[in-house]
């Protein structure tokens, strides 16, 4: 352990963004063996197309053309060049966090559903992550800092608990196994589960038939944010190290 992460109790947020088939319409693409994790579809509070992040080529095959380069798009989380990730929740996903007492020093992994452009099998990867530094609620106001990049929480409300969550973080240079989350050959919601992740161990998830043999879970289908309580425990943290290094290896 290299001692970044916070070395008090702390938790890891398995966090579902991106297209899929309910919203976008398919799995964000692997290009080049890098995952491009799509941005949702958005409505009036955006300021950002596809176009403007060169994804509209991209959006538009996944959607079957629904979607296309001048549509609006939900840029969130926002990986900025700094190094840093600026991610806004609200609503009763946001309540769920603060109920399982998420705060500064937990960390967000970022999954989605991708696949090989045209060929590949769809599948739960992680393809990004948030150390958090700093919650931002936005009921006390806007800083310039989320304005002036356009973060679509802060360009207008979406609930009265709207947060932005904030710290470093980076998206994935490659598609490795390591990252994978779905079995090989499995549907995508049947996950090969790290070994300190037990049964009871990751909120909405409590059901025992969940929890397979040889190391399997069947993740729920709907829901935003995950929550695992890993309190002072070596082997998450450990897991955690080496999964952000993979994230960041070229």
């Amino acid at each position: 352990m290299d001692g970044t992460l916070n070395a008090l109790a702390m938790r890891i947020i398995f966090s579902r963004k991106g297209f899929d088939s309910s919203a976008g319409g398919g799995p964000s693409p692997i290009v080049d063996g890098v995952p491009i994790s799509l941005p949702i579809p958005a409505g009036a509070a955006s300021q950002t197309t596809y176009g403007d992040l060169a994804l509209g080529d991209h959006a538009a095959r996944a959607s079957r053309g629904k979607l296309g380069p001048g549509d609006l798009c939900h840029h969130d989380p926002m990986f900025l060049r700094d190094g840093t990730c600026a991610f806004g929740q609200c609503g009763a996903a946001q309540t769920h966090l603060e109920r399982q007492g998420v705060g500064l020093g937990d960390v967000f992994v970022f999954f989605g559903l991708f696949a090989e452009e045209s060929t590949g099998e769809p599948h739960h990867r992680i393809f990004g992550y948030l150390k958090v530094e700093e919650m931002v609620p936005l009921v006390r106001g806007t800083p310039e800092k989320l304005l002036s990049i356009a973060h679509p929480h802060a360009l207008a409300m979406h609930h009265s608990n709207d947060v932005v969550w904030r710290g470093e973080g980076r998206t994935a240079r490659n598609a490795s196994k390591a990252l994978r989350l779905t079995v090989p050959e499995g549907p995508p919601s049947l996950w090969e589960r790290p070994e300190w992740l037990k049964r009871g161990g990751l909120s909405y998830h409590g059901k025992p038939e969940r929890w397979l043999r040889g190391g399997r879970l069947k993740s729920v289908a709907r829901g935003q944010e995950f929550v695992a309580d890993i309190g002072r425990r070596s082997a998450p943290r450990e897991w955690l190290e080496g999964l952000i290094a993979e994230i960041n290896r070229r």
